[in-house]
Protein backbone atom coordinates (compact mmCIF):
# COMPACT_ATOMS: atom_id res chain seq x y z
CA UNK A 1 0.00 0.00 0.00
CA UNK A 2 3.03 2.29 0.19
CA UNK A 3 5.69 3.30 -2.33
CA UNK A 4 8.82 5.21 -1.33
CA UNK A 5 10.93 7.22 -3.77
CA UNK A 6 14.19 8.74 -2.52
CA UNK A 7 16.38 11.50 -3.90
CA UNK A 8 19.18 11.91 -1.39
CA UNK A 9 21.45 14.93 -1.22
CA UNK A 10 24.55 12.92 -2.15
CA UNK A 11 23.04 12.11 -5.55
CA UNK A 12 23.43 14.16 -8.72
CA UNK A 13 21.12 17.18 -9.18
CA UNK A 14 19.62 15.63 -12.31
CA UNK A 15 18.51 12.56 -10.37
CA UNK A 16 17.12 14.67 -7.52
CA UNK A 17 15.23 16.84 -10.01
CA UNK A 18 13.47 13.79 -11.50
CA UNK A 19 12.51 12.12 -8.22
CA UNK A 20 9.26 14.10 -7.65
CA UNK A 21 8.16 13.36 -11.21
CA UNK A 22 8.84 9.66 -10.63
CA UNK A 23 6.68 9.76 -7.52
CA UNK A 24 3.95 11.57 -9.46
CA UNK A 25 4.01 8.95 -12.22
CA UNK A 26 3.60 6.17 -9.66
CA UNK A 27 0.73 8.06 -8.00
CA UNK A 28 -0.95 8.62 -11.37
CA UNK A 29 -0.67 4.91 -12.15
CA UNK A 30 -2.50 3.96 -8.96
CA UNK A 31 -5.09 6.67 -9.57
CA UNK A 32 -5.77 5.90 -13.24
CA UNK A 33 -5.10 2.17 -13.51
CA UNK A 34 -5.95 0.94 -10.02
CA UNK A 35 -8.64 3.61 -9.53
CA UNK A 36 -7.43 4.51 -6.05
CA UNK A 37 -7.42 7.69 -3.98
CA UNK A 38 -3.76 8.52 -3.38
CA UNK A 39 -2.11 10.42 -0.53
CA UNK A 40 1.25 11.77 -1.72
CA UNK A 41 3.80 13.10 0.77
CA UNK A 42 6.72 15.23 -0.42
CA UNK A 43 9.61 16.16 1.85
CA UNK A 44 11.06 18.60 1.01
CA UNK A 45 9.76 20.40 -2.09
CA UNK A 46 12.42 23.11 -1.68
CA UNK A 47 15.09 20.51 -2.48
CA UNK A 48 13.37 19.99 -5.82
CA UNK A 49 13.77 23.72 -6.50
CA UNK A 50 17.44 23.64 -5.49
CA UNK A 51 18.07 20.64 -7.75
CA UNK A 52 16.53 22.59 -10.63
CA UNK A 53 18.79 25.53 -9.83
CA UNK A 54 21.88 23.29 -9.89
CA UNK A 55 20.85 21.71 -13.20
CA UNK A 56 20.23 25.16 -14.66
CA UNK A 57 23.73 26.27 -13.63
CA UNK A 58 25.28 23.15 -15.17
CA UNK A 59 23.47 23.91 -18.44
CA UNK A 60 24.89 27.44 -18.43
CA UNK A 61 21.59 29.26 -18.10
CA UNK A 62 21.68 32.81 -16.79
CA UNK A 63 20.01 32.89 -13.35
CA UNK A 64 17.33 35.39 -12.40
CA UNK A 65 18.08 38.38 -10.16
CA UNK A 66 17.19 36.33 -7.08
CA UNK A 67 19.63 33.56 -8.04
CA UNK A 68 17.07 30.96 -9.04
CA UNK A 69 16.79 29.30 -12.43
CA UNK A 70 14.83 31.26 -15.09
CA UNK A 71 12.51 28.27 -15.48
CA UNK A 72 11.51 28.19 -11.80
CA UNK A 73 7.78 28.88 -12.26
CA UNK A 74 7.36 26.43 -15.14
CA UNK A 75 9.27 23.65 -13.33
CA UNK A 76 7.19 23.99 -10.18
CA UNK A 77 4.00 24.23 -12.24
CA UNK A 78 4.82 21.15 -14.30
CA UNK A 79 4.93 19.14 -11.08
CA UNK A 80 2.14 20.73 -9.05
CA UNK A 81 -0.42 20.84 -11.84
CA UNK A 82 -0.28 17.05 -12.14
CA UNK A 83 -1.71 16.74 -8.62
CA UNK A 84 -5.39 16.58 -9.45
CA UNK A 85 -8.54 14.47 -9.28
CA UNK A 86 -10.23 12.53 -12.07
CA UNK A 87 -13.37 10.44 -12.37
CA UNK A 88 -11.27 7.38 -11.51
CA UNK A 89 -9.57 8.65 -8.36
CA UNK A 90 -7.72 11.49 -6.72
CA UNK A 91 -4.24 12.56 -5.65
CA UNK A 92 -3.98 14.62 -2.48
CA UNK A 93 -0.52 15.92 -1.70
CA UNK A 94 0.92 17.01 1.65
CA UNK A 95 4.20 18.85 1.15
CA UNK A 96 6.83 20.07 3.57
CA UNK A 97 8.34 23.34 2.36
CA UNK A 98 11.52 24.83 3.80
CA UNK A 99 11.31 28.63 3.85
CA UNK A 100 14.81 30.12 3.45
CA UNK A 101 15.49 32.79 6.08
CA UNK A 102 11.78 32.59 7.03
CA UNK A 103 11.08 34.78 3.99
CA UNK A 104 7.64 33.98 2.60
CA UNK A 105 8.28 36.34 -0.33
CA UNK A 106 11.14 34.16 -1.61
CA UNK A 107 10.44 33.33 -5.29
CA UNK A 108 10.68 29.58 -4.68
CA UNK A 109 8.09 29.81 -1.90
CA UNK A 110 5.78 32.11 -3.84
CA UNK A 111 5.91 29.80 -6.87
CA UNK A 112 5.00 26.80 -4.72
CA UNK A 113 2.32 28.46 -2.58
CA UNK A 114 0.46 29.67 -5.65
CA UNK A 115 -0.47 26.04 -6.44
CA UNK A 116 -1.58 25.01 -2.94
CA UNK A 117 -5.15 24.88 -1.67
CA UNK A 118 -4.06 25.35 1.94
CA UNK A 119 -0.87 26.21 3.78
CA UNK A 120 0.10 25.86 7.44
CA UNK A 121 3.00 28.17 8.27
CA UNK A 122 5.07 27.19 11.32
CA UNK A 123 6.50 30.17 13.22
CA UNK A 124 9.70 30.29 15.27
CA UNK A 125 8.23 33.19 17.27
CA UNK A 126 5.19 31.14 18.28
CA UNK A 127 7.37 28.13 19.08
CA UNK A 128 9.48 30.35 21.36
CA UNK A 129 6.31 31.05 23.39
CA UNK A 130 5.98 27.32 24.06
CA UNK A 131 2.87 27.03 21.90
CA UNK A 132 2.68 23.82 19.90
CA UNK A 133 1.80 23.16 17.16
CA UNK A 134 3.50 26.47 16.34
CA UNK A 135 1.12 27.39 13.53
CA UNK A 136 0.89 31.07 12.58
CA UNK A 137 -2.84 31.74 12.00
CA UNK A 138 -2.16 35.04 10.22
CA UNK A 139 0.25 33.60 7.65
CA UNK A 140 -1.60 30.31 7.14
CA UNK A 141 -4.25 30.21 4.43
CA UNK A 142 -6.97 27.92 3.12
CA UNK A 143 -9.18 28.10 0.07
CA UNK A 144 -11.80 26.22 2.11
CA UNK A 145 -12.26 29.20 4.45
CA UNK A 146 -15.50 30.04 2.72
CA UNK A 147 -18.90 30.44 4.39
CA UNK A 148 -20.51 28.31 1.70
CA UNK A 149 -18.24 25.41 2.65
CA UNK A 150 -17.69 25.69 6.41
CA UNK A 151 -20.82 27.61 7.38
CA UNK A 152 -21.46 31.21 8.39
CA UNK A 153 -20.76 30.70 12.11
CA UNK A 154 -17.43 28.94 11.59
CA UNK A 155 -16.38 31.57 9.05
CA UNK A 156 -17.36 34.41 11.40
CA UNK A 157 -15.40 32.83 14.27
CA UNK A 158 -12.29 32.34 12.12
CA UNK A 159 -12.49 35.90 10.81
CA UNK A 160 -12.95 37.29 14.32
CA UNK A 161 -9.91 35.38 15.59
CA UNK A 162 -7.70 36.61 12.74
CA UNK A 163 -8.88 40.19 13.30
CA UNK A 164 -8.02 40.02 17.01
CA UNK A 165 -4.61 38.46 16.39
CA UNK A 166 -3.81 41.01 13.68
CA UNK A 167 -4.64 43.90 16.02
CA UNK A 168 -2.51 42.31 18.75
CA UNK A 169 0.39 42.05 16.31
CA UNK A 170 0.03 45.76 15.50
CA UNK A 171 0.11 46.64 19.22
CA UNK A 172 3.18 44.59 20.14
CA UNK A 173 5.68 47.36 19.41
CA UNK A 174 3.73 49.81 21.59
CA UNK A 175 3.53 47.22 24.38
CA UNK A 176 7.28 46.57 24.17
CA UNK A 177 8.12 50.28 24.44
CA UNK A 178 5.44 51.76 26.71
CA UNK A 179 3.88 48.73 28.39
CA UNK A 180 0.37 47.37 28.26
CA UNK A 181 -0.92 49.89 30.82
CA UNK A 182 -0.53 52.71 28.30
CA UNK A 183 -3.03 51.14 25.92
CA UNK A 184 -6.63 52.21 25.59
CA UNK A 185 -9.14 50.03 27.44
CA UNK A 186 -10.44 48.61 24.18
CA UNK A 187 -6.94 47.59 23.13
CA UNK A 188 -6.28 46.02 26.54
CA UNK A 189 -9.29 43.78 25.99
CA UNK A 190 -7.99 42.88 22.52
CA UNK A 191 -4.57 41.96 23.97
CA UNK A 192 -6.17 39.83 26.69
CA UNK A 193 -8.35 37.96 24.21
CA UNK A 194 -5.49 37.52 21.73
CA UNK A 195 -3.24 35.94 24.35
CA UNK A 196 -6.01 33.58 25.42
CA UNK A 197 -6.63 32.58 21.81
CA UNK A 198 -2.91 31.98 21.28
CA UNK A 199 -2.78 29.69 24.31
CA UNK A 200 -5.94 27.91 23.24
CA UNK A 201 -4.40 27.12 19.84
CA UNK A 202 -1.84 24.96 21.68
CA UNK A 203 -4.13 21.96 21.35
CA UNK A 204 -2.55 18.66 22.46
CA UNK A 205 -2.37 16.12 19.64
CA UNK A 206 -2.69 12.39 20.19
CA UNK A 207 0.36 11.82 17.96
CA UNK A 208 2.46 14.05 20.27
CA UNK A 209 1.38 12.31 23.47
CA UNK A 210 4.58 10.25 23.66
CA UNK A 211 6.65 13.47 23.65
CA UNK A 212 4.50 15.81 25.76
CA UNK A 213 2.91 13.38 28.19
CA UNK A 214 -0.40 15.20 27.63
CA UNK A 215 -3.31 13.11 26.32
CA UNK A 216 -4.60 14.19 22.92
CA UNK A 217 -8.07 15.71 22.78
CA UNK A 218 -10.74 16.26 20.16
CA UNK A 219 -12.38 19.68 20.07
CA UNK A 220 -16.01 20.22 19.11
CA UNK A 221 -16.18 23.02 16.58
CA UNK A 222 -19.71 24.13 17.45
CA UNK A 223 -19.02 24.89 21.14
CA UNK A 224 -15.88 26.86 20.43
CA UNK A 225 -17.43 28.86 17.60
CA UNK A 226 -20.11 30.11 20.00
CA UNK A 227 -17.63 30.87 22.79
CA UNK A 228 -15.36 32.88 20.51
CA UNK A 229 -18.22 34.87 19.02
CA UNK A 230 -19.88 35.58 22.39
CA UNK A 231 -16.62 36.43 24.21
CA UNK A 232 -17.12 33.91 26.99
CA UNK A 233 -13.41 33.81 27.82
CA UNK A 234 -13.09 37.09 29.74
CA UNK A 235 -13.10 35.68 33.30
CA UNK A 236 -10.10 33.32 33.21
CA UNK A 237 -6.38 33.98 32.84
CA UNK A 238 -4.68 33.13 29.56
CA UNK A 239 -2.90 30.12 31.08
CA UNK A 240 -6.26 28.41 31.69
CA UNK A 241 -6.57 27.96 27.92
CA UNK A 242 -3.29 26.15 27.33
CA UNK A 243 -3.76 22.55 26.16
CA UNK A 244 -7.47 22.62 26.94
CA UNK A 245 -10.47 21.06 25.25
CA UNK A 246 -12.99 23.91 25.33
CA UNK A 247 -12.69 27.65 24.80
Amino acid sequence: NTCLVFGQMNETPGARLRVPFTAMTIAEHFRDEEKKDILLFMDNIFRFVLAGSEVSALLGRIPSQTGYQPTLASEVGSLQERITSTNDGSITSVQAIYVPADDLTDPAIVSTFSHLDSSLVLSRAIASLGIFPAVDPLESTSSLLNPRIIGERHYAAATAVKKILQRYKELQDIIAILGIEELAEEDKIVVSRARKIQKYLSQPFAVAEVFSGIPGVYVKIENNETSILLTKCSEKTEYCYENTRNF
